[in-house]
Parts: C-alpha cells; structure tokens; sequence
C-alpha cells in the first residue's frame, strides 16, 4: 500500500542516516545486535538466573519461547519485508536509483522482519530480569529504604530502556529492520513478558504439560503454515528475497530461518521440563546445598563455561531435517545441563569433599 510504501522510504532515510553518521560507533552497533540475540538468553542469561532464584530463571525461558513463538505468528501474518532487500524491489523510487544500504554479516536474515525478534527477545528478558530484582526491594518498609527502591526502580528502569533503544537502533543500522518493526517488538516483547507475572502455573508445570505445550506449539504453527500453502500462500517467501539480494551468500544461515527458530525453542522447553522434573534436580538443587552461596556460585561458573563449549558443536547444514532434529536436541541440552546435570555434579563433588573432611 502507499502508505506502508511511504513507512518504508521513510525508515530508509532513518537507515541512511544512521550508516552514515554513527560509522565509528560500528562496532558497539554490531555488538549490541549480539546482545539482544536471543539465543543469549539460553547461553548466558538464564544460567546466571536459574542458579540465584529458580522461579526467575524457569519464568525466563517460558517468556523466551512463548514470545519468539508469538514473534514467528506475527512476522508470517504481517509480512514484513526488511530493508535489505526492499530499497532493491520497490518500485517508489524514480528512474530505479534505489538508495544504497550497507550490508554486515549479520544483516541477512532470512525470515520476515516485522516484528523484530532481537527487540522482542531483548525486550521480555530484559523486564522479567529487571521485574525480579525489583521484587526484592519493594517489600522494604522503612522510609529510606522506600527512597532507595525508588532510586533503584529509577536506574533499573532507566538501564532497561538504554539497551532496548541501543538494540533496536543497531538492528536498524545493519540494515535488517525498519525503525516500526523495532519498535513493535519491543512493545510486544513487553506484553509477553506482563502476561507471564499473572501466570504462576508455570512454576509447578509437570513434565507431561511440558510435552503438551510443544506438541501444541509446534502443530499450531505447522498447521497454520500448511493451511496457508493449501491457499497458494508461502509463508517462507522471505527466504529466496534474502539468497537474492544478500551482497554475500556466506552470510546466510540456515539458523535465521523461521522454523530453525521454531525447533531451537521448542527444544529449549522440553529440556527445561525434563530438568526440572528430574531427580538429579531434586536431589541437588531441592537439598541442603542448595541454600549455601558456594554451590550457586560454583554452579553457575559450572554452567556457563559448559555452555560455552556447546558453540563448539558445528551441526550439518546440507540436510535440513537432520539440521532440525540435532538443533532441537542441541537446545534441549542446554537448559538441561544448567538445570539438572551440572548441579547434581557439583553436589556429589561437594558431599564426596564433606565427607573427606569429616
């Protein structure tokens, strides 16, 4: 439409702007892109929390999937292009000189881009995080302790809103979303995020609703994408635009696409439930450990080094079921580790050290 058209030339004059004038501040730009990656939020947000509050940490990852799977219904619903590869196909250009973006290695993503998944992820994680912190001081009764929750809720609030602006101006610099669709996903990711503070099943969810959540996740969204192919619709439209007008065909990745972000979330889930549920869980983050500042600290520095070396875990790309099945079991494995394997080890390693000493 004219008006969409007009959303859109308008956003690339912003793009423009941008390249142009915050060139130096590149690298920070691309790093904070990075930062509201939401694959962090399995690998590094979610370990540090799980280990200091359980309720926060399970919250986190229930927000993560639900919001990205939220944030795939709508980018197939609104079918948002991305200015990479509009300014190269419409046609409100005169004479088809068509402005020139630049392109980085992380620009090229290849599902639809309204609304942002990197706003909307950084968004949700970030208000449960910040949300729960605040949670602890506003019991403070005494008057300057009620003056220091709200310097705190102010520098909290305030740090929240420099990361989210920070993150959508960055994804809107390389190139990959229109200012709108920043916007958008953040305003959403919120919405998500609010919901889950009035939802406290979630916290004595049994493995069996765990699975019926997936299957329900997974079989709405692949039956919304097969009706609409039944209707000559493709929601996958996005990803030859990309393949066409990405200045460099190493920068596509199989992992951007829409259903990569399906299967990593889905597994994500179920590996959270089977963890929590477990009884290496029980057993060690239920016992007497569990309450000591040592098995915490040495559960998450545990955690976090072991997930790290997951990004050393190259998974086969020619063959996009087998990518799908390995991606689900690799995501799986994360939650798992942080929540059930790595503190059952660091428990049996501290009872195995109490008994020497004894």
């Amino acid at each position: 439409s004219i008006e969409m058209d007009l959303l859109h030339s308008n956003g690339v004059l912003i793009i423009q702007h941008l390249q142009r004038d915050y060139k130096a501040y590149q690298d920070f730009l691309n790093f904070m892109s990075h930062v509201g990656d939401p694959r962090n939020i399995f690998s590094i947000y979610f370990p540090l929390w799980f280990q200091l509050n359980q309720v926060v940490g399970t919250k986190m990852i229930w927000v993560a999937v639900i919001g990205d799977w939220f944030n795939l219904i709508f980018k197939w619903i609104l079918f948002g292009h991305r200015p990479y590869w509009w300014v190269q196909e419409t046609m409100i250009y005169p004479n088809q000189s068509s402005p020139c973006l630049e392109q980085f290695p992380i620009t090229c993503e290849t599902g639809p881009g309204s609304p942002s998944g990197h706003a909307m992820g950084s968004s949700c994680v970030w208000y449960v995080m910040v949300t729960a912190a605040l949670s602890y001081t506003v019991r403070w009764k005494d008057k300057s302790a009620v003056t220091l929750h709200r310097l705190t809720w102010s520098f909290l609030w305030s740090i929240f809103w420099i990361i989210q602006i920070s993150v959508c101006i960055s994804r809107v610099f390389i190139a990959t979303h229109f200012p709108h669709q920043v916007v958008l996903g953040v305003f959403a990711g919120i919405l998500v995020a609010e919901a889950f503070e009035h939802t406290p099943a979630i916290q004595t969810a049994s493995l069996r609703m765990y699975i019926k959540t997936n299957l329900f996740l997974f079989i709405f969204a692949l039956g919304f994408y097969l009706s609409l192919k039944l209707l000559d619709i493709d929601l996958l439209w996005s990803v030859p635009k990309a393949k066409k007008w990405c200045a460099n065909p190493d920068w596509i990745n199989i992992d951007t696409t829409p259903f990569a972000g399906l299967v990593r979330n889905l597994g994500a889930l179920f590996g959270l439930g089977l963890g929590i549920n477990s009884e290496m869980f029980i057993t060690s983050c239920k016992g007497k450990n569990s309450c000591k500042i040592s098995f915490r600290i040495l559960c998450i520095a545990a955690s976090l080094a072991t997930l790290q070396l997951y990004n050393f875990v190259k998974i086969p790309t020619h063959t996009e079921y087998l990518f799908y099945i390995l991606s689900f079991c690799k995501s799986a494995a994360m939650p798992l580790t942080v929540v059930a394997l790595v503190p059952y080890c660091v428990h049996s390693l501290m009872r195995t050290t109490e008994k020497k000493l004894n």
